[in-house]
């Protein structure tokens, strides 16, 4: 089902040899999950390279099996996280004794500017522009926004001028913030994986009416309007799989109770084994994340994965969006606030199978031929190679 990645021979030319004398590398977060899929890539390509890696995140289930995970437990309430979890992340970032230090959040910039001071190479990973995030969090008061926006745009500023060695930036928009003489972009690109042994695999066409989210299930991510559209769907028996984990019991809570919920098959937190057959499932991909500042400016892996297995997306009509699924001709775009627009999307889609498959079929050789990871791969290792 899925293409084979042309650039596989190339990547691997292109990768450095493996060397026994390679530094000491930590990734270090105090947010995302051990098995966070960007994070995930980053280490699998630096064991791959020889490098010594370890992981110092909250308890949970590796992606990677091979890395040393130095855990923590997680914290229950935001404020605890930030200064508790950030000072225990801190103790085994200098338990790992390494050299080089990768980390993948904001709140833990302080930590980076200490390692840095201590005589260690800091790579700071930008996921999101964290500035323009702050002023949508709901959690903070409205008149608190603005001026905690700027200071930790300051805070960055100087941060990645006088102490960070590097800066790792997810999409090229988030690299124009910081300098780009220590600025590399690694993008959120899948790695393309052909389905497991034991995968059903059934074409688009004979796969029931059934739609499919993945990922992070929070009031900005738009779960409320894609139930909600399964109710104004044309086909009375159509569904959708979730997969992912609610943010907040008070959120799950208001899904059940929506009149779709019945036609919902959610499945919780999955493997990655999982969610491919879950994938192999589904006649179409959902992302229709919400129209703020931050989603603006990202890549969502999901996008991507949803392409590279052959299925059409219906998807947020965001100017960085339109230029991937209007060009690779993947899929449909909707304004994600509109349950209608989203269920006349799947409808069209159900409505024109033929469409449907042709749509699945050039996401799929748009990825094959522009969106994998290989490419950013070597990007990444050679950032790394400068501090080797």
């Amino acid at each position: 089902m899925t293409a084979p990645d042309p650039n596989e021979r190339q990547r691997e030319n292109s990768l450095p040899s493996r060397r026994a004398s390679r530094a000491g590398v930590v990734h270090f977060t105090s947010v995302h999950p051990p098995f966070d899929t960007r994070i995930s890539l980053q280490c699998a390509s630096l064991l791959k390279a020889g490098w010594k890696v370890s992981l110092v995140a909250m308890e949970g289930r590796l992606e990677v099996p091979e890395l040393n995970h130095l855990k923590f437990p997680p914290q229950a309430s935001r404020l605890r996280r930030v200064f508790l979890s950030s000072w225990r992340v801190f103790a085994r970032v200098r338990k790992s004794g390494a050299r080089i230090c990768h980390f993948h959040d904001p709140e833990l910039i302080p930590v980076g500017i200490v390692l840095s001071l201590m005589g260690r190479k800091v790579i700071y990973d930008v996921h999101e522009d964290m500035p323009r995030q702050i002023l949508n969090k709901e959690w903070l008061a409205s008149w608190l926004r603005r001026p905690i926006a700027a200071l930790t745009g300051i805070i960055e500023w100087v941060a990645t001028r006088i102490f960070f060695s590097g800066v790792v930036a997810a999409t090229p928009p988030i690299a124009q913030r910081f300098p780009p003489s220590i600025t590399t972009t690694v993008q959120n690109f899948p790695q393309i994986k052909a389905p497991t042994a034991n995968a059903s695999v059934r074409p688009l066409k004979e796969r029931p009416d059934c739609a499919i989210y993945v990922g992070s299930i929070n009031e900005h991510r738009g779960v409320r309007e894609l139930i909600q559209s399964l109710h104004l769907r044309k086909n009375p028996h159509s569904s959708m799989i979730l997969c992912g984990k609610f943010s907040n019991p008070e959120l799950e809570a208001e899904c059940r109770a929506l009149p779709a919920w019945n036609r919902v098959d959610f499945r919780g937190w999955q493997s990655r084994e999982q969610v491919q057959q879950a994938l192999l499932e589904a006649k179409v991909g959902l992302v229709t994340l919400k129209p703020t500042p931050n989603y603006f400016e990202s890549y969502p892996i999901k996008l991507f994965e949803y392409m590279a297995m052959g299925i059409p997306v219906v998807a947020s009509d965001f100017p960085i969006w339109r230029d991937i699924v209007e060009k690779a001709g993947s899929g449909l775009l909707v304004d994600p606030n509109s349950p209608r627009e989203i269920a006349s999307a799947m409808d069209w889609l159900m409505e024109h199978p033929d469409e449907a498959a042709q749509m699945g079929a050039n996401g799929q050789k748009a990825i094959a031929e522009n969106y994998t990871w290989a490419g950013e791969e070597v990007k990444l290792l050679a950032l790394y190679d400068r501090f080797g």
